[in-house]
């Protein structure tokens, strides 16, 4: 086929097409011919012009000469990175230009051999270097009938791994094409397999470019590895294991844990790192200072010197060893409650650190030093700044149950009495011993128990059947106790959650009965102290179920195998991979450090947690009991715990229980605007009978290794979700996208807000109420000195400041925070309508920072405004650096 293009020679008529029906020569002025004579003279003259006429296969064949911009990010590590011999024989290459080099794929295959085309080689050069980025540039002649470059292949001749952030290949007609990396490339010495890039554009399974087919399916199968031997730091190979090595039996058979996953403990699974077995104990894995995660789940930058692994030692390492020095008794108490304002006024004085900077440059909020002394001193929680006596209040204790840091587990009365599901020969009777008199003397005449229940008023806070199974074992650990509870409020007028009465029950143990009392608020002196006892007890019960059950569990544990599942069957160019990639950000990395120092054993949580070291069976027991997939959807959860039912009319079809509720007010709008992006994004390209969801292969796969390998301990269970059509998959990604972002914020970012301070908050309870099997010098003690009992009950100081000092750290968001909506992926900036959706996501998301500040502002809302009250912010979407109480992350990144 000819083009319809000529070029220009001496003695030639430029042509707009080589074959014309008529043809004519500039500049005569000769007379008028004969027809026949114009005839013959057109035949002549036609001979004679020299037309270039040239075809698209010419064409093609001419080379474009293109430019590859590489944009590599420096090392971490300071001054230290850029010395030694490594860095020398780097720096060389980089000279001599050899340190990077890069094979440009074709999309299509060769029209003969059926073939991929043969690649375009070349090394590219240092050009700039800065404190933030390093510059690489090379030119390239890319054939005419190369077809579109679809993958780049990086091979590093460095002997150190590279942080490619970017490759922008220029100067073709159509445009750049950008391969956004942000990821680690190891060293050809580490290993020889060459890195693939895919370009921004996103790619369904069955419309893969045949040129790329086979890239495709090789990097999926390189990820999956084979399941077999340890893994090395530069890896990247995505593989299931079960929570196995979180005790220690080598060191101490005290130190034993059970294995996590399987059917006797189920639990979602963990990644593989492929460590050695403990000599003493074969199902359990070796422990190691530095637990494997696929490379590119590391935290890099400004996230990496907050909280990477050697920052978490080089704090907790010295300061708990400091802890344990000056606190001589590990069971010590503080003894007055001004001793715990002093955390934050005077500090708490460290003997002198070898490393006398670490708290300085690591934890500013903290430490100062003094001489030689480090103070930890502590800055006061907003709670407290508002209303020193915040905790104390009755009022406070309803509020916090729907707006504050665990506002996901109060649930309706819908029966009457309660009951447990627990046998009653093992554990005591079913009933509740809270009666219906004890409730209406509390509701003080204005409705009767069936009145109350039809009008939904009444509502539990119930941790009976829960706890209590695990109360004798508990028991047996020192320094803790355990009971079950339940707790129930009255929900007011005014729309306030009224504390009514509080269950506490020992099952029968040690030859001795069920011991069971229900404490309810009181003017008189004794039954308010043991009102306060009684709180206590439950906060420290929602304390415990708050960090292992609606943090851990919820966010960090079930989110692993959805990350594991997407690396494995989703390709770098899949277009769902590409929408959840941002979700995904530093989770693996926080919870690999979450086994090595908060939920392993002797860790943060079971040194200062209730239930001790049962904790993570505790979070098995729920995973096996409660954990639904679908019940992690926010309207579906709402629904579950009688919150919410559907209502067409009512703001987003749901009509809660309880107006004021701030979790699930701001949550809903955060939901509704995280499900629109969603859904525009999936209709976007899933549009057609040949672009449906069923057929997508990759797709299939991924949801099925959810299901059956990730979460496979409940594979059975009906409640999973199909994956058939636009809607399944919507729901489905918006509850990911819902706990990974929404979900985790509303249980992290507050926990210092409303637990540092933490008489609010108790991490554990550690003595039995006054009333359970008291000796005289018990009993003496409380009507004595009943504000000592309390304290008493308080963790002790090493676990006070254990948890003070963790709960900030965790509370902290870091300077880089990439907070939900902010900023757009590069691969959804290059489709017009995708971009379109996330700019109208944005913007529900700013408006939504705007509700919620009306709403904080609004008089009515007195769960949100009050004197001393603190706004609820914790689902509002962007945030300053630090400790704020605020902000909504894509990602699950602490």
């Amino acid at each position: 086929m000819l083009m319809q293009q000529t070029y220009w020679r001496p003695n030639s008529v430029i042509l707009q097409k080589p074959c014309l029906h008529r043809c004519f020569q500039v500049g005569l002025s000769r007379p008028l011919l004969t027809k026949q004579k114009k005839e013959r003279k057109f035949k002549n003259e036609c001979m004679k012009i020299k037309a270039v006429a040239v075809s698209e296969e010419a064409i093609e064949r001419k080379p474009v000469e293109v430019k590859a911009i590489v944009t590599v990010k420096p090392a971490g590590g300071g001054v230290l990175s850029n010395v030694g011999l490594q860095r020398g024989l780097d720096n060389i290459s980089d000279l001599m230009g050899k340190s990077i080099l890069l094979e440009l794929v074709s999309s299509e295959l060769d029209p003969k051999t059926k073939l991929e085309k043969r690649r375009i080689k070349g090394y590219v050069r240092l050009t700039n270097r800065s404190a933030q980025e390093v510059k690489y540039e090379a030119e390239f002649q890319v054939p005419g009938n190369f077809g579109e470059i679809g993958a780049v292949l990086v091979e590093n001749e460095h002997r150190k791994e590279i942080f490619m952030k970017e490759i922008v290949l220029d100067g073709f007609l159509t445009g750049p094409v950008k391969f956004s990396c942000e990821s680690w490339v190891h060293s050809k010495f580490d290993n020889p397999t060459k890195r693939v890039f895919f370009s921004n554009k996103s790619y369904l399974p069955s419309e893969t470019p045949e040129g790329l087919k086979m890239l495709r399916e090789g990097e999926l199968i390189s990820l999956r590895g084979n399941g077999q031997g340890e893994r090395q730091w530069f890896d990247r190979i995505y593989d299931y294991d079960v929570y196995n090595d979180l005790g220690d039996p080598d060191t101490d058979p005290k130190h034993k844990r059970p294995v996590l996953g399987g059917s006797e403990h189920p639990y979602p699974r963990r990644c593989r790192t492929g460590r050695p077995r403990c000599n003493t104990d074969p199902l359990s894995e070796k422990r190691s200072n530095n637990v494997y995660v696929p490379r590119d789940e590391c935290f890099s930058g400004v996230k990496q010197l907050v909280i990477s692994e050697n920052t978490l030692q080089s704090v907790f390492n010295p300061l708990f060893s400091g802890l344990k020095t000056s606190v001589i008794d590990k069971n010590l108490g503080f003894p007055l409650f001004s001793s715990i304002d002093d955390l934050f006024n005077e500090g708490y004085t460290l003997p002198p650190q070898k490393e006398k900077g670490f708290l300085r440059t690591v934890l500013l909020r903290l430490a100062r030093l003094v001489n030689d002394a480090t103070v930890l001193r502590f800055e006061t929680p907003a709670t407290v700044d508002k209303d020193r006596f915040f905790w104390f209040r009755d009022e406070e204790f309803g509020r916090q149950t729907i707006a504050g840091l665990n506002p996901c587990c109060i649930q309706l009365v819908t029966e009457w009495p309660l009951k447990s599901k627990l046998d009653p020969n093992i554990y005591g009777p079913a009933e509740s011993a809270i009666t219906t008199e004890i409730i209406e003397q509390q509701i003080g005449g204005l409705l009767t128990i069936e009145e109350a229940i039809k009008q939904k008023k009444l509502f539990i806070l119930d941790y009976y059947d829960f706890f209590l199974p695990l109360v004798e074992e508990v028991r047996k650990l020192e320094g803790t106790t355990l009971y079950g509870s339940r707790t129930l409020f009255f929900l007011t007028t005014d729309g306030a959650l009224r504390p009514l009465a509080i269950e506490l029950a020992r099952p029968p143990m040690n030859g001795k009965p069920q011991w069971r009392q229900v404490f309810t608020p009181s003017w008189h002196s004794t039954e308010v102290w043991l009102w306060r006892l009684a709180k206590t007890h439950v906060l420290a019960h929602d304390a415990g179920f708050h960090q292992l059950v609606s943090h851990w569990l919820r966010t960090h544990c079930s989110t692993e195998p959805y990350i594991i599942a997407t690396n494995r069957q989703l390709s770098a160019m899949h277009p769902i991979y590409r929408l959840l990639l941002p979700h995904f950000r530093y989770t693996l990395e926080i919870n690999a450090l979450a086994r090595e120092k908060l939920i392993n054993v002797d860790g943060i949580i079971e040194s200062s947690f209730t239930p001790k070291q049962l904790s993570l069976l505790l979070s098995s027991i729920a995973y096996d009991k409660h954990w639904q997939f679908d019940l992690q959807a926010l309207p579906n959860d709402l629904i579950h715990r009688g919150l919410a039912e559907k209502d067409p009319n009512a703001p987003h079809g749901l009509k809660l229980a309880i107006e004021d509720y701030p979790y699930a007010n701001d949550g809903l709008v955060l939901w509704d605007a995280i499900k629109s992006w969603v859904t525009d994004y999936v209709n976007h390209y899933y549009n057609t009978d040949t672009r449906n969801v069923e057929s997508d292969k990759e797709l299939q796969a991924w949801w099925n290794e959810i299901r059956n390998v990730g979460h496979g301990d409940k594979k059975d269970e009906p409640w999973w979700p199909n994956l058939k059509t636009n809607e399944d998959l919507i729901g489905i990604l918006t509850t990911i996208v819902w706990i990974t972002s929404g979900h985790h914020a509303a249980m992290n970012f507050g926990q210092y807000t409303y637990a540092g301070y933490f008489p609010n908050r108790p991490a554990i309870a550690r003595t039995n109420m006054p009333t359970e099997d008291p000796s005289d010098q018990e009993l003496e003690l409380f009507y004595n000195k009943p504000e000592v009992t309390l304290l008493k009950c308080f963790p002790s100081q090493i676990q006070a400041l254990t948890v003070m000092t963790v709960l900030d750290i965790l509370s902290t968001h870091s300077p880089d925070e990439e907070y939900l909506g902010q900023t757009i992926e590069p691969a959804w900036e290059e489709e017009p309508m995708v971009k379109a959706a996330f700019e109208k996501f944005k913007g529900k998301l700013m408006e939504l920072e705007g509700i919620i500040d009306k709403r904080n502002a609004d008089k009515n809302l007195r769960n949100r405004n009050g004197a001393g009250i603190l706004p609820y912010e914790l689902l509002k979407p962007t945030s300053e650096p630090g400790v704020t109480g605020k902000g909504v992350p894509y990602s699950i990144s602490i």
